[in-house]
């Protein structure tokens, strides 16, 4: 089991988060959408969430500002957390706005003002679980997915929780956070998402 749960760790990382909300999305909604629209928005998520802070990863640790693409350390969060609030802050701008996809569109919102209060948090030398922050995030997601359109998913609802559960413990066993940290950055993920059901669920 040790050798399994940092898999977990990479298949769940934060950078991952809004593509796997927008294929929840498209998977459960019965709106009528075709398959090139579908394919389009999943590819400026995929690459707008993905992979330019992939590359923009890589750029930092060439230039040493960051230890790894998991950031360890509180100090080197500033950049990447800007980074993926500017980044979502065009895609709800220009690809999943309001009167296109209003439900991604919370769903980014609410990522946004997460990573603002995990921004916020690092200036006062306090660390957030983001991976915890982006499993808070989808799970309340994923959840209001099925009860806005009606969708009895309750096997992936369960599996999603379950891994949740998965995803904190080999944070844990990989020594990256404390129960603390774990509960600040859940917290952090799921009170936005929360506060924003109130506008479109």
């Amino acid at each position: 089991m040790k050798r399994i749960l940092p898999f977990f760790s990479y298949f769940f990382h934060p950078i991952f988060t809004a593509v796997f909300a927008s294929l929840v999305y498209f998977i459960l909604t019965p709106r009528y959408f075709v398959y090139e629209v579908i394919y389009l928005y999943i590819m400026q998520i995929l690459v707008v969430t993905v992979l330019i802070p992939l590359a923009c990863f890589y750029l930092l640790l060439m230039l040493q500002k960051i230890d790894s693409i998991m950031v360890p350390s509180v100090s080197q969060r500033k950049i990447p957390l800007i980074l993926h609030i500017l980044l979502l802050g065009m895609l709800i701008l220009k690809s999943t706005t309001l009167d296109a996809i209003p439900e991604l569109f919370y769903f980014y919102l609410g990522s946004m003002i997460s990573s603002g209060v995990a921004l916020l948090l690092v200036f006062f030398h306090k660390k957030a679980s983001l991976h915890m922050l982006g499993m808070a995030s989808l799970t309340v997601f994923s959840i209001s997915c099925c009860l806005h359109f009606q969708s009895k998913e309750v096997v992936f609802i369960a599996l999603l929780l379950f891994c949740n559960g998965l995803v904190a413990s080999s944070r844990l066993l990989m020594k990256a956070h404390t129960a603390n940290e774990l509960i600040l950055g859940y917290l952090t993920g799921l009170l936005p998402q929360l506060f924003l059901l109130f506008f479109w669920l």
